[in-house]
């Protein structure tokens, strides 16, 4: 993971606000400009639960960008890597600003027109006055509904336009000067078929299992955490490009519940067969039924965390089980830790932290990154 000194080369105006790293507030420099800008880490230091705060001017000037940059917080492995993105997103942003106010020949509205005609006006969700901003809309063979925005310079169509959407995969397209909206269009249907095993997978588990997190996936989303019992569960992170083939799994819950699963998985693997569905796979290696919407209520599988009372917390639910069975009590991996850390009995090895559990007095661990 970079350090500080990767994150001041980057941003030598953001500062470090405690000692722990968990907030930073100063300028990011973008075209000779500076912007404010304040970062809060949670406890697990985890991106994709950080709160991004700014000024009115920035906000307004990432406006339309506040999707590709919730991705880029979930994606990017450090916060070094997160003002990377930042910084080439403003970049972008600031340029199509400056673009906007350069004054567009009568051709290049009379092309558009006749591009979204062709297309048929049926396609578009959405168009702005100036037409610099167009939302196009598609379903994929299985009737799944899917959309493209598009953002247009002066320059267009001399220059692509960018092209923003809610997939797994980075969507490029394939683009010449004498191209138009058709051939874009043309390009997301082809992608959208291309992804179709991998939503096809994804549905099945979000219609036939109960899914944990996250609570209302998107279609870029490649992680499930499936429930297998109480304060039991599974996440998978699906590869978008080959989702027939055994996902990573990392199982949550008492050592003494997950264990066998481990076992059953290492030992089942070579019976994966890629002619059947991801979660019949997952369902013959780990010689379960997963919990089924149609019988069981989610609120079966939700319990609070022992510590903070809630279920959700900044974004996340209980993750942490005590392995004692006649307990079982889920808690937050933050909450657990802070727990921890204020029991005089408690001891630390490096960010590993051993204490009793609040309630059976068990020894168990929690780690900070966990």
């Amino acid at each position: 993971m970079a350090g500080p000194a990767a994150l001041l080369r980057q941003c030598p105006l953001l500062l470090p606000q405690d000692r722990e790293g968990m907030a930073y507030e100063g300028f990011v420099t973008v075209q000779g400009r500076d912007f404010h800008i304040r970062v809060l880490l949670p406890m697990d230091f985890q991106l994709k639960n950080a709160r991004i705060e700014c000024s009115w001017h920035l906000k307004k000037i990432l406006h339309g960008y506040r999707h590709i940059l919730k991705q880029r917080l979930h994606s990017c492995p450090d916060l070094v890597s997160f003002m990377v993105e930042l910084k080439t997103v403003l970049e972008i942003a600031l340029k199509n600003m400056q673009d906007l106010h350069i004054p567009r020949p009568p051709e290049y509205y009379s092309c558009l027109v006749r591009d979204l005609e062709i297309l048929g006006w049926n396609k578009v969700s959405y168009v702005d006055t100036g037409l610099a901003t167009i939302k196009l809309k598609a379903e994929d063979s299985c009737g799944r509904q899917h959309f493209i925005t598009l953002k247009l310079n002066a320059k267009y169509p001399t220059e692509p336009p960018e092209c923003l959407v809610d997939f797994p995969v980075q969507f490029a397209i394939s683009w010449m000067p004498q191209n138009s909206l058709i051939d874009i269009f043309n390009q997301f249907l082809a992608a959208l078929e291309s992804l179709k095993e991998f939503w096809d997978a994804m549905d099945e588990i979000d219609g036939k299992t109960w899914v944990l997190e996250p609570e209302n996936p998107t279609r870029g989303a490649t992680r499930r955490r499936i429930a297998i019992g109480n304060n039991v569960s599974v996440n998978i992170e699906v590869d978008p490009r080959h989702p027939k083939m055994l996902p990573d799994c990392y199982f949550l819950g008492a050592d003494h519940v997950v264990n066998p699963l481990r076992i059953k998985l290492n030992n089942n693997m070579h019976l994966w067969d890629p002619e059947i569905s991801l979660l019949q796979n997952l369902k013959e290696l780990l010689e379960i039924d997963f919990p089924s919407r149609a019988v069981i209520e989610k609120s079966d599988f939700a319990k609070d965390c022992g510590i903070c009372y809630a279920y959700r917390l900044n974004g996340t639910t209980p993750d942490q089980v005590c392995d004692d069975p006649r307990c079982g009590q889920p808690f937050h991996q933050t909450c657990l830790y802070e727990w921890l850390q204020g029991l005089p009995s408690s001891r630390q090895s490096f960010n590993i932290i051993f204490g009793e559990c609040p309630y059976c007095n068990k020894v168990r661990k929690s780690n900070e990154n966990e």
